[in-house]
């Protein structure tokens, strides 16, 4: 638990089309400008999934992603960058590794890892043992820091043999998604016993699906944690789905919620800080010899 709050922005995910919502940005200026915008309301790390040019279907294409983090380097070079390493589209490891692959002033700081199998409502992420341990040891070689993503307190507590294994080291990130149909629920308890899970040296963030959004960044911002919010995980700005939200509309709103609960967002600097990442301007991800 932290005062200032993690901020992550997840602007794009794999499911939002501009057939859903106008506001989802899908092409590579549209990701960069949206994060420009983030940058200027106050976010401390942003979580990115690229897309095709041509179809605007998920892709997993170094080439893609390095257009998105050099655009988004030229203006807030000390912002943490996570790619996704989703399983949802794609099964094979050099797919889901390519963005790990980037190096220099397009390297990213971390990369996402679900550590187990899921359902979503109408699609599965499959994330096999040995594809959780092949993407840790991936980022482990190439000093990228895993977001550890949970949907299930079952998922935390593969975290904890993957620390065993010595695949994974502390200071930890995790982001705990509530409200999945098939995984834990939005509400107190599956909360609760999450974080109670966690493994010491954690920063973590609550994250809502769909409705279940601003439940779940109002209680993490009230009890200390950190939040995840954007288009990713929710499109409407209200409950009952008359208004559909942008990214600035939902990001604008938690900075509201995070004044009113006397808390601030913590920057780019202070997480690299905390989480023994690189200062950025530059050098980025974490020094191998940290990961031992």
């Amino acid at each position: 638990m932290t005062d200032n709050l993690i901020l992550n922005f997840t602007p794009t995910g794999m499911i939002p089309t501009k057939k859903m919502t106008p506001y989802v940005p899908v092409s590579v200026s549209e990701i960069v400008d949206d994060v420009l915008a983030a940058t200027e309301i106050g976010i401390t790390m942003v979580h990115l999934h690229a897309r095709d040019a041509k179809t605007g279907v998920p892709t997993y294409d170094k080439n893609v992603y390095a257009k998105i983090v050099g655009g988004i380097r030229k203006f807030a070079p000390e912002l943490v960058i996570c790619v996704s390493l989703s399983g949802r589209d794609f099964s094979a490891l050099d797919q889901r590794g390519d963005p790990l692959l980037l190096e220099g002033n397009l390297k990213p700081d971390m990369g996402s890892l679900t550590l187990s199998s899921l359902n979503f409502n109408k699609v599965a992420s499959v994330n096999s043992p040995d594809m959780i341990c092949d993407l840790a040891a991936l980022m482990k070689e190439k000093g990228i820091v895993p977001e550890l993503e949970v949907f299930d307190s079952g998922m935390i507590n593969y975290a904890k043999y993957l620390e065993k294994k010595k695949l994974i080291h502390p200071p930890y990130y995790f982001n705990l998604l509530l409200g999945n149909i098939a995984c834990a629920q939005a509400d107190l308890l599956h909360a609760g016993v999450m974080i109670n899970d966690l493994p010491d040296d954690t920063f973590w963030s609550l994250a809502g699906i769909g409705a279940e959004q601003i439940k779940m960044n109002s209680l993490s911002i009230a009890i200390g944690g950190g939040v995840r919010v954007g288009l990713e995980d929710n499109i409407w700005y209200d409950i009952e789905r008359t208004k559909l939200a942008t990214n600035a509309d939902l990001l604008k709103r938690v900075h509201v919620i995070v004044k009113a609960n006397g808390r601030a967002v913590m920057t780019p600097a202070e997480f690299r800080k905390k989480m023994n990442l690189e200062p950025g301007n530059g050098t980025y991800g974490r020094n191998p010899k940290n990961n031992n």
